[in-house]
């Protein structure tokens, strides 16, 4: 039984996938019939509904990736390759604080804020407000907006205060080198933190901006992923392939130097003189002769 407002992924015969809420009283409209989504509240996951027409459609528990692919984008979203990625070298888990700036339509504020749990927090800045209104919008279709705090604004006017010393930060904005200092003040020493950026241009001139800042650990990569054709007696790559999609560089805040405070030295007592030893003990009682009966 499929709890209401769970979501839900739905799966064609063709291998079309759509990610919805579930409303018991909502019928789904499909090219092959309708299907009432009580009845898939009913099956449960890992069940087989059928449409109107007998076509048959799968009910899956939603992962992580496919929240990720079915979010209403308006802006070019990072891929999962690169999320995955990031998700590693920032070190996000439970009960992380998190900080992200360009929010964009959301797709790596859904994977922070699965991530962090409810013991974590995401705090994620957008200075366009139809981005940042898209970004909530798709953030509440998951069920994952107690975990995140929403920013419209521009971080050139510094980070929200409620994000200070956060255990990380990814940057995805046009001008990553502008904010380096902004980015070491916000965050707790020795944090990690990474970088989005499309062209080598912008890769140099951050490097440029992270040389002497108090970042190390410097990073620069891409993450190209090829699939195979599933078929056994035919496996090769696929023709097409989604290739070069963005730069990621990496950085961790130096840390602080710890100064030791110098021990303070315990004042001495003044040494007593020692009483001279005198004795205790009970004198012996005198013997005494015991007299005999008779006198004698």
């Amino acid at each position: 039984m499929i709890r209401t407002g769970e979501l839900v992924l739905l799966i064609s015969p063709e291998g079309k996938r759509y990610l919805r809420t579930l409303e018991p009283g909502h019928t789904f409209h499909t090219q092959d019939g309708l299907l009432k989504m009580a009845d898939a509240a009913q099956a449960g996951f890992g069940a087989i509904v059928r449409t109107h027409k007998d076509v048959p459609y799968r009910v899956m528990r939603p992962t992580l990736h496919d929240c990720i692919k079915g979010v209403r984008r308006a802006t070019t979203i990072m891929y999962p390759k690169e999320i995955g990625y990031i998700l590693l070298k920032l070190g996000v888990g439970p009960g992380r604080r998190v900080v992200e700036a360009g929010s964009g339509s959301g797709g790596l504020t859904t994977a922070l804020a699965w991530m962090v749990g409810d013991t974590g927090r995401v705090y994620t800045c957008e200075k366009r407000e139809e981005f940042h209104l898209l970004a909530r919008e798709n953030i509440e279709r998951v069920g994952l907006t107690h975990r995140v705090e929403f920013f419209n604004r521009d971080i050139e006017d510094g980070f929200p205060e409620a994000a200070r010393g956060a255990d990380a930060l990814f940057l995805d904005v046009r001008t990553p080198s502008d904010f380096v200092p902004q980015v070491a003040d916000i965050i707790c020493p020795g944090a990690p933190v990474g970088f989005l950026l499309p062209t080598v241009n912008q890769i140099s001139d951050l490097l440029r901006a992270l040389d002497g800042s108090p970042f190390e650990d410097i990073e620069v990569l891409e993450i190209l992923l090829r699939r195979y054709k599933p078929v056994a007696d035919r496996l090769r790559p696929e023709d097409r392939m989604v290739a070069h999609t963005g730069f990621l560089v990496f950085a961790r805040h130096k840390g602080l130097e710890y100064e030791a405070q110098p021990k303070q030295e315990q004042p001495q007592a003044p040494e007593q003189e020692e009483p001279e030893e005198r004795d205790d003990s009970c004198p012996a009682a005198p013997e005494t002769q015991e007299q005999d009966p008779d006198g004698q």
